[in-house]
């Protein structure tokens, strides 16, 4: 294999070895009129070019004038990570990416990138409309005017990270359910300045929410009466544990359709704050890892009214009959499927499932 290397601007030569063949020179000349750019049409190298990394293309930009252009055409970078960028990123970095990129740029992280606020972010979302995910961890100059634009011009955005944004307040929330109807991923961990009146304004607007990262906000959830996480897929028991300990006042509590939770999380549950004179429903439909084991933890919360279990597979009647036992008003909707008997010895009678009436 040869090795070459490029240096200098575009106006610079292409160094090359000293045993390089003629042909291969004329071909990776940083003349315009070199063989690669006359034989190959601009989609196919364009189609190369997208191969490679942001440090990879920015080399190739220095190769030629052809390349230069080939190298920063926006279809090449749809995808920017400048995390390992981040002392050097300055607010007109990403102002001239945007500008560079438009409508092309699909994800960008800038995570850690301090230099960056609200301006350079303003200039970005009218530049990057078609954005659907961008990483801001750890961007603390940014405020709530950096979510108002994005509300006001990036309806496409499906995942946002502001973990570590401590200036983010609850206005941000309003306008990303005001503007961002497709969200479906948000991070706000240690945003300690988030409040239970900005979740409730951001679930109303982002209808296809489905994971919503509060981490180090639960100290704002004391009055919390009532949480919805169904379909929210990445909730663990982890999640559960916070809840029991900072949310004294919950009563109704929606996990249908986390499939992660474990009897360990119900567990926490049952201990927690809320589980003796509060909590009042709790709904784990679809929670495949739930066994009796939960409906035990459980007998201790007086106030419960309803429990849904449908498709629950791993409760059993007796599980739920031994919960009965000690709150004999509780609602249970569960659903077991049928099973069909085996057939009468004469073989004469009709069979039926156990959930039909046998007239």
């Amino acid at each position: 294999m040869v090795n070459w290397r490029v240096s200098g601007s575009a106006e610079n030569n292409v160094e090359f070895p000293r045993k390089l063949p003629p042909e291969l020179r004329k071909m990776f000349s940083n003349n315009d009129e070199a063989v690669i750019n006359k034989k190959l049409p601009k989609e196919l190298l364009l189609r190369i070019f997208s191969f490679l990394d942001v440090v990879t293309l920015c080399r190739c930009a220095q190769v030629s004038r052809a390349w230069n252009v080939l190298a920063l055409d926006g279809s090449n970078w749809q995808r920017i990570d400048l995390f390992d960028f981040q002392r050097d990123i300055e607010g007109r970095v990403v102002e001239n990416i945007s500008k560079r990129c438009g409508g092309f740029l699909r994800k960008l992280s800038l995570r850690g990138c301090l230099g960056v606020g609200d301006n350079a972010l303003r200039t970005f979302a009218q530049n990057c409309r078609n954005i659907e995910v961008l990483n801001l961890n750890g961007c603390t100059k940014i405020t709530d005017a950096t979510c108002t634009s994005l509300s006001k011009f990036c309806s496409k955005l499906r995942h946002l990270d502001l973990a570590s944004c401590t200036s983010i307040t609850n206005l941000s929330l309003k306008a990303l359910s005001e503007g961002c109807p497709l969200l479906e991923q948000l991070n706000i961990s240690w945003c300690d300045q988030v409040t239970k009146d900005g979740i409730q304004a951001l679930v109303r607007g982002c209808g296809g929410l489905k994971a919503l990262f509060l981490k180090g906000c639960t100290q704002n959830c004391h009055e919390l009466e009532k949480m919805d996480l169904e379909e929210c897929v990445q909730i663990t028991d982890s999640t559960l544990i916070q809840l029991s300990i900072h949310c004294p006042r919950l009563q109704v509590l929606s996990l249908s359709h986390c499939e992660l939770i474990t009897d360990d999380g119900i567990r926490h549950l049952g201990n927690g704050a809320c589980a003796h004179d509060r909590l009042e429903v709790i709904e784990l439909d679809n929670c495949p890892l739930i066994t009796d084991a939960s409906l035990e933890h459980l007998k201790s919360c007086h106030s419960l009214e309803r429990i849904e279990l449908y498709d629950c597979q791993q409760i059993t009647r007796a599980g739920i009959k031994r919960l009965r036992t000690h709150l004999p008003n509780i609602k249970v909707h569960a659903y077991f499927a049928p099973v069909t008997p085996p057939p009468s010895v004469g073989g004469s009678r009709q069979r039926f499932c156990r959930c039909c009436i046998i007239l």
